[in-house]
Order: structure tokens, then C-alpha cells, then sequence
């Protein structure tokens, strides 16, 4: 950077600058009725029932909360053709996912099946996305199994484990329909991307070496997730391996993966690894029928009750001590369940180019826990393995999920007898299967290429998952996130900015290395809101940008600092403590001899800037509508006013 060709812009008139409007005032309860309105309903929801008749907003209200009543009507037997096709495949997928998962949070097989009945009848109805294919999940599963088995243990007391799951889904889908009523979804999006990759990678890693039990047809494991306790617990039973179950395991995830690489990136090919898990189902229960596997060390499911789901409103435990751990479990797994669910809609409806509502998601994922925890279901969401098959099977509506609820229900009434034999290795090895896809490495290199630090957030989440517990790993990765906030909030970035040359554009002298900068003028922008949190940072960077400039210019001989420009674009709001920075910094400026000079502040920071009285302080003349008109005036008055001989000696910030 440098100022040899720096050309003065030349003016006939010096009094026209633009002159920055102060906001006119607005009364209190407009003012704030505004703000709330941008806080909570940003997408303006009330606006489609504008200048509409009560019986049109009515039922324009019914299908708001409704998403079935706006597209059954349009509904075609080609839509059907499609969606029955989805249907049934996923159904030939959430059938073996939803034993597994049931057997993953430590619950009754056939809970699985009933997860997968009701709450996507519900979501059908409710739901705004098209793609999601509802039903259990893994990481869910697994947060269930490790945070209520802290309290009580499934083997010794199943009744209250069960009844447990219930309440604790009943208190998820409370918390997720509260968020969308409220909408406080912005809640959700604490959890960030880096934090997601690195939780699920984690989690999916404990799941993977949980199924060490049924790959190696163990009686007897750990009920701690991390990966010192599985690893002791697997090799201190070496002497009870079983051979037979390794053998099977093997087998049927070397043919799942094998299936999934096939469907992997081939839209046609789909089908292949979609049916694989229900095929591996077949195979091995035929395989154990005829060999008589299950006398010879190989678990089996055993007896699944026939029949839909029957009544558990009656089953809630609201007495202490297990309350409390019914709530902590819900909520931190109706916060997983609903990020999962709603970062998978969005994903499928960027594809398909049409918009879901995310607080409206909130609102039908929760209603539907919440009516199923009532029928025997626990947690369910949006799986992404499942959708992204509903998707590739060419879905049109959510049709699909009453498809596949049909199917599950006819599984259910006449088909769970037929599942005795079927053995749990192969259910390890479809979760294990499953698990490996939520395993992102190449998300996690591209985080490091882009933002290490969200890199740092990942693995603090993995870290945090793999070698101490699910909850653990969730609570560091949050918290490094909400500091790199506070980080962004309390230590904004501050740039000098330099003159592009032959142009009134001033930019970044960092990221324009061919800018110019101007003789006695000290340019600085300020890129975020000035709070309570970051106004001493910013006055005592402030000062170093002022004390290096001077001792620069003291070394180099050239013209003496006599201007400090503020760039206020980025500015969005000020608040007392921000106002109070800026009059410290005029105060000592003005002891320095510099004048402070403000350009381009917004409507909200002008506003407050009047009702302090700072403006009548610094001067309606030393506020420029931009950059450019700022140095224009400021070399003007340089190069015609006599310079002040006052000027105290260039001395250190905080003197006095």
C-alpha cells in the first residue's frame, strides 16, 4: 500500500455532501410490535391471509396447520403410482431398520414396528416436506439407551425402562411442537454444521462398536458408550466369542456394503441397496429355520406380539426421581430428532426446488411423538438413510409414509410371527451398515480446508462422543460453538481501508494489496453491531490502529495524522455502551489533536445516536453519508485550513 498516485478528487463545491438523514421517530409500541415480528415470524406467515373472506382464511388456516388439505385435492393416480412404489420400498427398509434401532435403545423389537406405524400418519398430515420418510433413528436410539440406562437398567427392570421412553418421547414431542408454536426454531440452529458432522460421526462410531455384542454373540456388555469401556468389555469375553455369529456377521455386512456401494451414486440402482436389509432379514432367518443355528450359540429376535400398537397414555412416569431424567432425556433427543429432521427436509426440497416451513416441521414432528408416545412409539424423526431412498424411489407427496405405515401394519398383524428367527447379528450388521454412511471424513477435510476452527468444533464433538459419552460430546461441541459466537460478538474485525486507485471505492487494505492510502486521513472499518461485549475491545483497538498509523507516518517523515474516519457500514445497531465508547474515543482524539469523523451510520444508529445527544457532540458536519464524501471533505479542509500548531505531541492512548 501506498500513496505516490494517490489523486486528490477535486471539487467545486464542498458543501454538498449528502447529509445522513436521522430516522423519523416511530412510537414505542410500533418500534417494538416490529421487532418481534422480525425475531419471530421473519417469513411473515399472517401474509397469505390478507384481503381474504373469514371462511377463505379459515380454510387457509386449516391447511396451514394441515399440508394434506391443500395437496389431496390435486392428488392424481399418477402421484399415487409413484408414491407406491416409495412406500413400499421404504417400508422394506424402516421394517429390519426399526427392529434394530428398538434393540439399539434397548427397547422390545417390536416397538420399532410401531414407531413406524403411527407417527407417519401423523407427519403425513401435518408435515410440509414431501421427501421425508419418518421413523426411528440411530443416534436417537442410542442417546435413549445410554441417558435413561444411567437411571435404570432395561435388564433388571423393563417395565419402568419402557414406560421411561415413553414419557421421555412425550417430553420430546412437547419441546419440538413448543418450538414451532413459538417459534423459537431459531434455537435449533445453535447446532451447527461442524457440530452435526462431528456428533453424528461419533455417535455413529459408539453404535458401530456397541454392535461388537451381536456381531460377536456376547451375553453380557457394557452399558457405558465410550470406546475404553466397549474395547475392555469386548476383549476381557474373548473366551466367549462365538465363531458362528462372527462368521454370519461378516458375511452380511460384507453383502450390505457391497449393495450400497452398487446403489451408491446409480439413481436406477436404488432399489439394490434399499431392499438389501429386508433381504438380509430373509436370508438369515432362513438360514438359522434350516440349520437349527440358534442351538448352536447364534441369538435370535424370538417371539415379536402380533397386533398394532396398543394404548400407553396410561404408562407416563411423572413421579420423581425418574421425571427428571425422562425430561433431560427428551429434550436433548427431541433437539438431535429435530435438527436431524429438519436439515434432511431441507436438503430433499433444495433438490425438488420448493420450500418447507421449519417452524411448521417443528410443530408436525412434535405433534407426531407426542400422539405416539401415546401408542406404544418412541422418538422418531426423519432418518436421512431412508429418505434419501423415499427420494431416489421418486416420491411425489407425503403419501409415501401412509404407504409405508400400511405396509408396517399389515407387517404387524399378520407378519411378526414370521420374524422368530431372525437372527441378531444381521440386525448388527444393518445398523453397523447404516451407521458407516453418517461417518462424513470428506466433510471433515473440507471443514479443515475452509475454517479451522470449525474443524476444532467437529472434533471436539467426535472426541467428546468416542472417549466419553454421547451427552458429553454433545455439551463440548455446543459449547465451543456458542464461544466462537461470543468470540465473533466480543471481538469484531476492525480493517484499514485504502483508496482503489483512480476510483472514489475504498476497500480492505489487506484484501486489496494496490490500494492507496490517503495522507493524514486514517481510514477504519468497523464490521459488526457495537454492544456492551465488544465496545472496550473496540476502544482500545481503536487506539492501537491510531498509534501505529502515527508511529508509521513518524517514521516514514510524511504528513501528521489530523483525520480518523469510522466506516459505520457494517454497523447494524449501537447500543449505551457502544455510545459511550464513541464518546471516549472523541475525547481523546480531541486531546490528541485528530478530528472524528463518521461515515455512512444506518437508520438505527443514527437514531440512537440523536436521542444521546452524540451527534450535537461530534457535529452534524463530521458525519458523511460515504466513505468517499468523508475524504473528499477531509483533504479539502487538510490542503486549504492552516493546520492546528496546538497540537499536543503524539502521546500513548490512556494518558491523560
Amino acid at each position: 500500500m501506498g500513496n505516490a498516485d494517490y489523486v486528490y478528487p477535486s471539487t467545486n463545491d464542498h458543501q454538498c455532501a449528502h447529509r445522513v438523514a436521522i430516522p423519523p421517530p416511530q412510537p414505542f409500541f410500533k418500534s417494538f410490535s416490529n421487532s418481534l415480528k422480525e425475531t419471530f415470524f421473519p417469513d411473515d406467515p399472517l401474509r397469505q391471509f390478507k384481503n381474504k373472506t373469514p371462511s377463505l382464511k379459515f380454510m387457509l388456516g386449516l391447511q396451514y396447520f394441515l399440508p394434506i388439505l391443500e395437496w389431496a385435492p390435486r392428488y392424481s393416480l399418477q402421484f399415487l403410482k409413484a408414491d407406491l412404489i416409495s412406500g413400499i420400498t421404504i417400508a422394506s427398509l424402516a421394517i429390519p431398520q426399526g427392529i434394530s434401532y428398538a434393540k439399539l435403545a434397548n427397547l422390545p423389537p417390536i416397538l420399532g414396528l410401531y414407531s413406524s406405524f403411527i407417527p407417519p400418519l401423523v407427519y403425513a398430515m401435518m408435515g410440509s416436506s414431501r421427501d421425508l420418510a419418518v421413523g426411528t433413528v440411530a443416534v436417537a436410539s442410542l442417546l435413549t439407551a445410554s441417558m435413561l440406562g444411567q437411571e435404570v437398567n432395561a435388564t433388571e427392570n423393563p417395565t419402568l425402562y419402557l414406560h421411561l421412553a415413553f414419557t421421555a418421547t412425550f417430553f420430546a414431542g412437547l419441546l419440538q411442537a413448543s418450538l414451532g408454536l413459538l417459534r423459537l426454531g431459531f434455537i435449533v440452529d445453535f447446532l451447527s454444521h461442524a457440530t452435526i458432522v462431528g456428533f453424528m460421526a461419533g455417535a455413529a462410531t459408539v453404535v458401530c462398536l456397541q454392535q461388537l455384542k451381536g456381531i460377536l454373540g456376547l451375553d453380557h456388555f457394557t452399558h457405558s458408550t465410550d470406546i475404553i469401556s466397549v474395547l475392555r468389555s469386548v476383549f476381557t469375553q474373548t473366551h466367549q466369542w462365538r465363531w458362528e455369529s462372527g462368521v454370519l456377521g461378516v458375511v452380511f455386512l460384507f453383502f450390505l456394503l457391497i449393495t450400497k456401494y452398487l446403489g451408491k451414486g446409480r439413481p436406477k440402482f436404488f432399489w439394490i441397496s434399499a431392499m438389501a436389509p429386508l433381504a438380509s432379514v430373509i436370508l438369515g432367518s432362513l438360514l438359522v429355520y434350516l440349520t437349527h443355528a440358534e442351538k448352536h450359540g447364534v441369538q435370535v429376535i424370538g417371539n415379536l406380539k402380533k397386533g398394532l400398537n396398543p394404548p400407553s397414555f396410561g404408562d407416563f412416569v411423572f413421579t420423581s426421581p425418574y421425571m427428571a431424567t425422562a425430561v433431560k432425556t427428551g429434550m436433548i433427543t427431541g433437539i438431535i430428532a429435530l435438527a436431524e429432521g429438519i436439515a434432511v427436509g431441507r436438503s430433499f426440497a433444495m433438490f425438488k426446488h420448493y420450500h418447507i416451513d421449519g417452524n411448521k416441521e417443528m410443530v408436525a414432528i412434535g405433534t407426531m411423538n407426542i400422539v405416539g408416545s401415546c401408542f406404544s412409539c418412541y422418538l422418531a424423526t426423519g432418518p436421512f438413510s431412508r429418505s434419501a431412498v423415499n427420494f431416489n424411489a421418486g416420491c411425489k407427496t407425503a403419501m409415501s409414509n401412509v404407504i409405508m405405515a400400511i405396509a408396517v401394519m399389515l407387517t404387524l398383524l399378520f407378519l411378526t410371527p414370521l420374524f422368530y428367527y431372525t437372527p441378531l447379528v444381521v440386525l448388527s450388521a444393518i445398523i453397523i451398515a447404516a451407521m458407516l454412511g453418517l461417518i462424513d471424513y470428506e466433510a471433515a477435510i473440507h471443514l479443515w480446508k475452509v475454517d479451522k476452527f470449525d474443524f476444532v468444533v467437529c472434533m471436539g464433538a467426535y472426541i467428546g462422543v468416542v472417549f466419553a459419552s454421547v451427552e458429553v460430546g454433545l455439551v463440548i461441541a455446543v459449547a465451543i460453538s456458542v464461544l466462537r459466537l461470543l468470540l465473533f460478538v466480543a471481538r469484531p474485525r476492525t480493517f484499514v481501508l485504502g483508496n482503489i486507485p483512480n476510483s472514489t471505492i475504498y476497500r480492505n487494505v489487506e484484501q486489496f494489496p494496490n490500494t492507496n492510502n490517503v495522507p493524514g486521513i486514517l481510514i477504519l472499518e468497523i464490521d459488526a453491531p457495537i454492544y456492551f461485549a465488544n465496545s472496550s475491545y473496540l476502544r482500545e483497538r481503536i487506539s492501537r490502529w491510531i498509534d501505529e498509523e502515527e508511529d508509521k507516518l513518524k517514521s516514514t517523515g510524511e504528513t501528521s495524522l489530523q483525520y480518523v474516519i469510522l466506516d459505520f457500514s457494517a454497523v447494524g445497531n449501537i447500543d449505551t455502551s457502544g455510545i459511550s465508547m464513541l464518546e471516549e474515543v472523541k475525547k481523546t482524539t480531541d486531546r490528541r489533536g485528530l478530528k472524528l469523523v463518521l461515515s455512512n451510520p444506518g437508520a438505527e444508529v443514527m437514531k440512537k445516536l440523536n436521542k444521546s445527544k452524540f451527534l450535537e457532540n461530534i457535529g452534524q458536519e463530521w458525519i458523511y453519508l460515504t466513505v468517499g464524501e468523508a475524504v473528499e471533505s477531509c483533504n479539502y479542509k487538510l490542503h486549504t485550513c492552516k493546520p492546528d500548531s496546538t497540537k499536543e505531541e503524539t502521546q500513548p492512548w490512556n494518558n491523560v
